[in-house]
C-alpha cells in the first residue's frame, strides 16, 4: 500500500499533483536526473522530488527554471507557469481549515476534481447527500464536546462540499450502502426520514446512483471498511482510492495494483447489492414507513 498523497498542511489541489507530474515527465523526457535538477536550482534532490510529488507548493522562480533547463517553448512556458499559479491559490475549503483534520484536505480537493466517485459505505450516509440535520447529529456524536458554533462550522462545511453535485461539469456518483446505514437511527426518527426522502429525490438524478446492501449479504469484499474512488478528467491524474485508517488518519493510494484491488472489491459490492435489492426506491420508500412514529 502506498500513500500517494501527502496529508497536512501542504494538502495540494488537484491541479498542483497534475503539474507535478508534468514536471517529472519533462525531466525524465530530456534526461535530466533528479540530481540534475536540483543543480540547477542549487537545492537538493529532495526539493525537486517533494515539488513532482505535490509535496510543496510550485514556487514560480523554481517552475521557470526547470522550464528552461527542460528546453520548453516560451508558449508552452508561459501557459504552464500561468497555471501554476492557479495551482498555488487556496482551494475555497481554505475558509473550513478549522474543521477539517490534516488528512482531509486533501480529500476534498480530489472530490472538487473528480469526473466518476464510487463510495462504498459501511457506516453513515455518504457525505455528499446527507441533510444538515443528519450532518449535524453525525458530527456532533464524533466530536461530543465541540462548542456549537464550531460544530456548525463543521456543518455548513459538509454542506458545501455538495455544491458539486447537479451543476454544469458535475461528476458521477455511485453509491453503495449498507443496509446498517439506513437503520443506524441517527438524530431520531424525523430527522431519519427527512434523510431518507433527500436520498429519494437524488435518485432522479442521472448522474448518481445509489445500491444498497442488505445484511443478508453477508460477508462480502468491503467488510474491511470505507471506499472511496475518484477518477478524474485529467490524463495525468491516475485513479486514486482513498481509505480511512482509524479515527485520525487515512491513506490515498494511487499504485495500480491497490487501485485495481479496491476496484475489483467495488463492483463485486455493487452487483452484489444490486442483485438482491434491485429497486431501490421501493426499499427506501417502505423503509421511511418505519420511521413515520
Amino acid at each position: 500500500m502506498s500513500e500517494a498523497l501527502p496529508s497536512g498542511q501542504s494538502a495540494p489541489t488537484v491541479l498542483r499533483i497534475v503539474l507535478g507530474k508534468r514536471l517529472k515527465e519533462l525531466r525524465e523526457s530530456r534526461g535530466v536526473s533528479l540530481e540534475g535538477a536540483a543543480k540547477a536550482l542549487s537545492v537538493s534532490h529532495l526539493t525537486i522530488r517533494r515539488i513532482e510529488n505535490a509535496q510543496v507548493s510550485l514556487k514560480i522562480p523554481y517552475v521557470k527554471e526547470l522550464l528552461r533547463l527542460y528546453d520548453v517553448s516560451e508558449a508552452e512556458a508561459e501557459d504552464f507557469t500561468t497555471m501554476a499559479e492557479q495551482a498555488n491559490e487556496p482551494g475555497w475549503w481554505h475558509n473550513y481549515k478549522t474543521a477539517l483534520p490534516d488528512w482531509f484536505r486533501a480529500y476534498v480537493s480530489l472530490e472538487t476534481a473528480a469526473e466518476v466517485i464510487r463510495v462504498y459505505e459501511p457506516h453513515y450516509m455518504t457525505g455528499l447527500l446527507q441533510t444538515r440535520d443528519y450532518a449535524r447529529a453525525v458530527i456532533r456524536a464524533g466530536f461530543p464536546y465541540e462548542p456549537e458554533h464550531a460544530l456548525e462550522h463543521r456543518v455548513d462545511l459538509r454542506l458545501r462540499r455538495q455544491a458539486l453535485l447537479g451543476g454544469p461539469g458535475s461528476p458521477k456518483l455511485w453509491v453503495v450502502l449498507e443496509e446498517a446505514v439506513l437503520r443506524r437511527e441517527v438524530g431520531g426518527p424525523a430527522v431519519m426520514r427527512g434523510q431518507i426522502e433527500r436520498v429519494l429525490e437524488v435518485l432522479d438524478d442521472p448522474r448518481i446512483t445509489l445500491r444498497i446492501l442488505p445484511l443478508a449479504a453477508g460477508a462480502h469484499s468491503g467488510t474491511s471498511g470505507h471506499i472511496t474512488y475518484f477518477r478524474f478528467r485529467e490524463p495525468e491524474l491516475q485513479d486514486i482510492v482513498y481509505t480511512e485508517v482509524g479515527l485520525t488518519s487515512a491513506v490515498y493510494l494511487d499504485q495500480r495494483p491497490d487501485v485495481v484491488t479496491h476496484l475489483e472489491a467495488y463492483t463485486r459490492i455493487s452487483r452484489l447489492a444490486s442483485e438482491l435489492v434491485p429497486d431501490t426506491r421501493t426499499y427506501l420508500s417502505q423503509l421511511r414507513k418505519e420511521f413515520t412514529r
